[in-house]
């Protein structure tokens, strides 16, 4: 009707008005139908290729990672960008950038697939290289199941039993799969209240560029040649300051190369003349030169530190302290009973130099701050020693670790906070385990406080006494061995652990104020006292249900220690006393040292099964540590590092690789050497890294895919 009306009035004079009118009215309803139309499918297929070509290219797939300091990031085209949200599109454009990344990585791959390290070994020297696959009934790899991480430790989703860190560390779960990637990771804040969780970083092409050349700097640090990554910052002011509370971590990993002493480098002492002296310059620090003068057990004499025998801050002397200590507890039989201490603050280091001889292993925490800390002292001396700090974090160990902690004059608060430092005492303390305290003057109110803790968590005194000769008082107290008497508690604080509260977990987890149930079970971890040193090394325990590749480890890494490390690779073994494992599983490799004179630190990293608990069970120490950050110990602590293939599982974690060797570079002392055990794809490019560090490469060996680099730092520094 509307349009015969429009047409008649078309007829009229003035009508081509209105027809001009009505065309126009008909076009924009053309367009504005057409461009509705077209905006949808373009629309559609917008969404249709970005998800198509997420689908075709995994590798371009938007992936997040956990940053140290827990802020999640997106890793994309090589690069990353800030994402405010969990769903995020690609682009086209960018789709097509990560096919076109994808087709030159596999291109990478093929021209990679000819090379090979030369097999080549110097003459009269052997070399046992076992491949991967032969080890594959030790050490399992799947990188593809999911795995979730729980109170700081990883295990397998879809799993009942807790994998790596359950409360009782049943034997079942030290034989899980070794070196499973993570694809979700949890990081706790100070409370412990949030959780951030991401997935894996995905990278593209190999580990390290094979076409990358490095140029080194040295670090301009004020902390100079004492740099400690994690521990030292710079603060606007332009003075040092160190973290008193908590670890915390460049955002951007160390790219640089730690000076040597302003008075140089000599090489150290060897063991065991170690023990009575050390080059001054290799541990010279403002603040220590006013140690010394107050301090009679270390004295300067000419261009070294000296330690006199038997001399410490105690009047009687050291040797009369472990005595008495004996005396007062009989079931205290140092290096036998007693294996494995921990010794709280690192202050007098003539501590662990004496138990040296009685076969017990010392681990010093170093506690830095403003104040000298002699850890490095310790280390220099070739002690075992630790740089952490001890506030709301747990501290790197797994629980009932050790057989006794020390407390020598140091100045934790134990009784402030809640009490929350000494209830972390408990938590590492062996159940049965002794915690012996010698302090002097205290006051009556800080020994009212202090009785009233160890009460609460049913710590019993075993024996108080105060030396005539040195003024001292020693309380050594022994952690209960059962939970009977935690319900005859009339207040029930702290109060005990939830069943999920995993005591193993202890990387950036806060400290629980509540007390874990003592393992009751005989197949549980704890019920028992281990068997006397040595026997406890290869005896193993009733807790642990497939001893078969316990025993298969052992034997793996005697033969390979026997055969080649200690006769194959031209190293100087009277020259090596500190040793690290940075990628420990059983500590097969300590054990097949322990008739050497040597230590291993064995660190049990982060993503990996918790394994570390037994390592403690056999007499051993370690750590746990999650090498994608700095190691919390002095540069040019080691004498040798090994690494048994750490690169390769690290690939899809850590952001930037090259800064692993980088911190091998800190932790190594000049002279040092580092026995690295790889696939070939991973080794030919790390050999051209340490030689842009002036390493000397003295050996590589290659069988099929899997090969050994043996180097050696050199003085260099750029």
């Amino acid at each position: 009707m509307a349009v015969a009306r429009l047409g008649r009035q078309a007829k009229r004079p003035g009508g081509f008005c209105i027809k001009m009118t009505a065309v126009a009215i008909l076009g924009l309803c053309f367009i504005f139908v057409w461009s509705m139309f077209s905006f949808s499918s373009s629309s559609v297929t917008t969404r249709i290729e970005s998800f198509d070509n997420i689908g075709k290219s995994p590798g371009s797939k938007s992936t997040r990672a956990s940053t140290p300091s827990g802020t999640h990031q997106v890793a994309s085209n090589g690069g990353e960008e800030k994402r405010a949200n969990d769903s995020a599109v690609s682009s086209p454009a960018r789709e097509h950038k990560y096919e076109k990344e994808k087709k030159e990585a596999v291109n990478g791959k093929k021209g990679k697939g000819k090379k090979k390290l030369p097999e080549s070994v110097a003459k009269g020297k052997n070399v046992t290289l076992e491949s991967e696959n032969e080890d594959s009934e030790i050490e399992k790899e799947d990188g593809d199941e999911e795995k979730e991480v729980v109170d700081g430790k990883e295990e397998a989703l879809g799993d009942e039993s807790e994998g790596n860190g359950e409360a009782g560390g049943e034997g079942d779960n030290l034989m899980e799969t070794m070196d499973k990637e993570s694809e979700e990771v949890k990081l706790e804040d100070d409370g412990g209240e949030s959780e951030k969780r991401g997935k894996k970083y995905k990278m593209k092409g190999p580990l390290f560029d094979p076409k990358a050349h490095y140029s080194w700097k040295q670090c301009s640090t004020r902390s100079k040649h004492n740099y400690i990554p994690c521990i030292d910052t710079e603060v606007g002011s332009g003075r040092l300051q160190y973290r008193h509370t908590e670890r915390s971590c460049p955002k951007v990993e160390p790219m640089c190369l730690v000076p040597l002493p302003h008075d140089g480098y000599g090489p150290p002492v060897p063991w065991p003349e170690s023990k009575e002296k050390i080059l001054y310059k290799n541990v010279e620090h403002p603040k220590l030169a006013a140690f010394i003068k107050e301090h009679s057990w270390v004295m300067k004499s000419g261009e070294y530190l000296t330690f006199p025998q038997n001399q410490s801050e105690l009047k009687g002397g050291i040797l009369h302290y472990l005595e008495s200590i004996e005396e007062m507890v009989p079931d205290i039989e140092w290096g036998k009973n007693i294996r494995v201490v921990l010794d709280i603050g690192c202050t007098d280091s003539a501590f662990g130099a004496s138990l040296v001889d009685k076969d017990v292993l010392t681990l010093a925490l170093g506690l830095k701050d403003d104040l000298v800390d002699l850890a490095q002292v310790a280390l220099e001396r070739g002690f075992p020693a630790l740089v952490s700090h001890f506030q709301n974090r747990r501290l790197p160990f797994p629980s009932g670790g050790f057989d006794a902690v020390h407390c020598g004059g140091c100045t934790i608060p134990w009784h402030s906070n809640g009490g929350k430092h000494l209830l972390e005492m408990n938590r590492i303390l062996r159940p049965g385990g002794y915690f012996v305290l010698s302090t002097k003057h205290d006051s009556f109110e800080e020994e009212e406080a202090m009785a009233k803790l160890t009460a609460s968590i049913c710590w019993n005194i075993l024996a108080h006494k105060t030396e005539e000769v040195s003024d001292v008082g020693v309380k050594i107290y022994q952690k209960p061995d059962s939970n009977d008497i935690y319900d005859l508690r009339r207040k029930k604080y702290p109060p005990l652990c939830k069943e999920n509260e995993n005591p193993d977990a202890a990387w950036y987890v806060p400290v629980k104020t509540c007390l874990h149930p003592i393992p009751s079970a005989i197949e549980q971890r704890g019920t028992e006292w281990p068997e006397e040193w040595p026997k406890r090394l290869e005896r193993y325990p009733d807790w642990l249900s497939d001893k078969d590749k316990l025993d298969a480890d052992t034997k793996h890494w005697k033969a390979i220690v026997d055969k080649s490390y200690l006769t194959g690779l031209g190293i100087d073994w009277s020259k090596i006393r500190n040793v690290m494992d940075m990628k420990a599983i059983y500590g097969g490799f300590a054990a097949a040292l322990a008739q050497q004179k040597v230590w291993v630190m064995n660190v049990v990293p982060v993503h990996a099964p918790d394994t570390l608990p037994f390592i403690f069970e056999r007499g051993l120490v370690g750590t746990y540590h999650d090498w994608c950050e700095s190691f919390g110990t002095y540069p040019r602590s080691y004498d040798l590092l090994h690494l048994d293939h750490l690169f390769s599982r690290l690939k899809n974690r850590c952001k930037q690789p090259v800064s692993i060797v980088v911190e091998m570079d800190r932790l190594l002392r000049p002279g040092g050497w580092a026995i690295i055990r790889e696939k070939v794809e991973v080794l030919e490019p790390l050999e051209g890294i340490l030689k842009s560090m002036h390493w000397e490469i003295r050996m590589t060996y290659a069988q099929g895919k899997e090969g050994i680099l043996c180097a050696q730092k050199t003085l260099w520094l750029p």
